[in-house]
């Protein structure tokens, strides 16, 4: 049995040592991110997932390299949780040919076929109706999958919201709902949002079973998630499940972040999704601080390797601006 294996509970079978590696990658990627948009590196928008990662790290550890995962404008650490190599990443938010979508999706629309990312949506709740497609289409055609779509509690104020959860309902489709819940749409308090703020009470008006969780510990993500994945893939329909969590950055870069104080981000820091697994991990015997030092030093020099390939990228040519594009006139 390798280090960082559990006997039982909630990671039996895990390399837990690879969840802590994965939440580390995707804060330093996105610390990179920031001082690289601040430099015109990366343009355009710029969502941080500093604070959340233990939702995107639990949750893809439990999903299949089959089974599919439709994301928000917030999808960086899925794109990189899920394997999509960080170099990619990180040419993709630099506008270049070698990134995962040529260049020409950038922060908010990462897309990656070969391992079934499917965006990377800008518009609010706009991945939902395509996720219940996806999950439709494998229910369909008898394939053992199972599609997972991760959205912001925002999203449930919004009418795709509501068709994807009654279509989902209806045709019992392999379907896991992943409200990340970070307390804020945009500048708006969840409860100046939603008249009824017990998120995972919304699912019984779909009659689909539903769960709510710490978002900042990878332990009960990933617990929450291994259990409604089986359960999907044992015909028992789709599933709801609320992560608590928090973003410690602003909604976006251009976001002067006035509508929340700063004593309530410094109290949500204390709850850091990563140096509490780490603590937990050492206080398990299964990390040492000589091991730590290496996964910070290893990481580091992923990140610079990343941001060297996307600055010797190249960009899209002129001529090739309206490839991919439908402008013919229908006859």
């Amino acid at each position: 049995m390798n280090a960082g294996k559990n006997a039982g509970g909630p990671a039996a079978g895990v390399n837990r040592l690879d969840w802590l590696r994965e939440m580390l990658r995707i804060r330093r990627f996105e610390e990179k991110c920031v001082e690289l948009y601040s430099g015109g590196s990366i343009r355009g928008f710029l969502h941080l997932y500093i604070g959340e990662e233990a939702v995107a790290v639990g949750t893809v550890a439990c999903l299949g390299p089959e089974d599919a995962i439709v994301g928000t404008y917030r999808e960086h650490g899925y794109a990189l949780a899920r394997g999509v190599p960080s170099g990619v990443v990180m040419a993709e938010m630099f506008g270049k040919r070698e990134g995962c979508a040529r260049g020409r999706g950038g922060s908010m629309h990462l897309f990656d076929a070969r391992t079934r990312l499917y965006g990377g949506n800008a518009i609010v709740a706009g991945g939902l109706p395509m996720a219940v497609g996806l999950a439709l289409a494998d229910q369909m055609q008898n394939r053992a999958r199972v599609t997972c779509c991760v959205f912001g509690e925002g999203a449930m104020a919004e009418g795709d919201f509501h068709e994807a959860m009654n279509l989902a309902a209806l045709w019992k489709v392999p379907l896991l709902f992943v409200c990340e819940n970070n307390l804020y749409a945009m500048g708006t308090p969840v409860a100046l949002e939603l008249a009824g703020t017990d998120l995972a009470k919304q699912a019984g008006a779909y009659q689909m079973p539903a769960a709510s969780v710490d978002g900042m510990d990878v332990d009960a993500v990933a617990v929450a998630v291994r259990a409604a994945v089986e359960a999907m893939r044992s015909g028992a329909g789709p599933f709801f499940i609320e992560c608590r969590t928090y973003r410690f950055r602003a909604h976006s870069m251009f976001d002067a972040e006035l509508y929340r104080e700063k004593a309530e981000v410094a109290l949500w820091k204390k709850r850091d999704p990563i140096p509490a697994f780490r603590e937990r991990l050492q206080s398990e015997g299964l990390l040492t601080e000589s091991s730590w030092g290496e996964m910070e030093a290893q990481v580091a020099e992923e990140i610079r390797e990343a941001v060297k390939f996307a600055e010797a990228g190249t960009p899209e040519p002129v001529s090739e601006l309206t490839r991919f594009v439908y402008s013919e006139p229908c006859p």
